[in-house]
């Protein structure tokens, strides 16, 4: 018996990796979250499958589902949304199952911020521009950052800033980022990427709260902030330059 963590990607569900699909479709018990997994996924799951939605469970809820589970010697898909690696809660559910001896492992999926950079038809690394992709959220309504992790401090070094979970204080993420950014620095916000409703929303840093307001985005979204993300007056890279050397 195994807990699989697998990151079931943005949304879409032809973004599933092969081997995420899989493992659904040899495990008996699928725990997913029903706010952020599609219900198209499920679709993979075994017939008479326990489908478990642990979008208004606790900690301990979903880790008794995985213990009964266990007891009866059940594979679980355990399906996070976008890629397990960020945001995910993955690891105090690691840390229960470890304290429990059960095994587990982690399938990777496409990450949101991937997603996104694939809606705006963007690089958010590009030639002496941005070379730092800082992940991260705000604090609000969530665990503590840590010390030394305020969105402010994190990007004093410019780079591209991506940040997930926060959408819905657009207005704090703007107000942190404006001393280091400026105004006029591009922004994006990519709400529900690669779903039929996506969207997608482009300006200036000191504009994008107001346009997020307009279309009443509140959650599953993206917030990047960059100069990658209008960035047209650039060197080649040197990965595919003549000068690069090839023996």
């Amino acid at each position: 018996m195994t807990v699989h963590f697998i990151g079931a990607g943005p949304g879409a569900p032809d973004l599933l990796t092969l081997r995420g699909r899989d493992l659904i479709a040899s495990s008996p018990v699928c725990i997913y979250a029903g706010s952020l997994v599609p219900p198209e996924m499920l679709g993979f799951a075994p017939a008479g499958a326990r489908l478990v939605d642990s979008a208004l469970m606790t900690l301990d809820e979903i880790v008794g589902e995985m213990v009964r589970a266990h007891a009866h010697g059940l594979d679980v898909a355990r399906l996070a949304s976008g890629d397990p690696s960020v945001f995910s809660a993955m690891a105090e559910q690691m840390r229960r199952l470890d304290a429990l001896d059960i095994p587990y492992d982690v399938c990777p999926g496409v990450p949101a911020y991937a997603a996104a950079a694939a809606a705006l038809r963007r690089e958010l690394t590009v030639p002496t521009v941005a070379q730092t992709v800082t992940l991260t959220r705000i604090a609000a309504r969530a665990t503590p950052m840590p010390e030394g992790e305020g969105i402010a401090e994190l990007t004093r070094a410019a780079g591209t800033v991506v940040a997930h979970l926060a959408v819905h204080r657009i207005e704090e993420v703007v107000k942190e980022l404006l001393d280091v950014h400026g105004p006029d620095c591009p922004a994006a916000v990519v709400a529900h990427a690669t779903r039929e409703h996506e969207i997608v929303l482009r300006g200036r840093l000191d504009g994008i709260a107001e346009a997020v307001r307009a279309a009443g985005i509140q959650r599953t979204a993206v917030v990047i902030v960059g100069p990658a993300l209008a960035a047209e007056q650039f060197p080649d890279s040197h990965l595919y330059s003549d000068g690069r050397c090839r023996s």
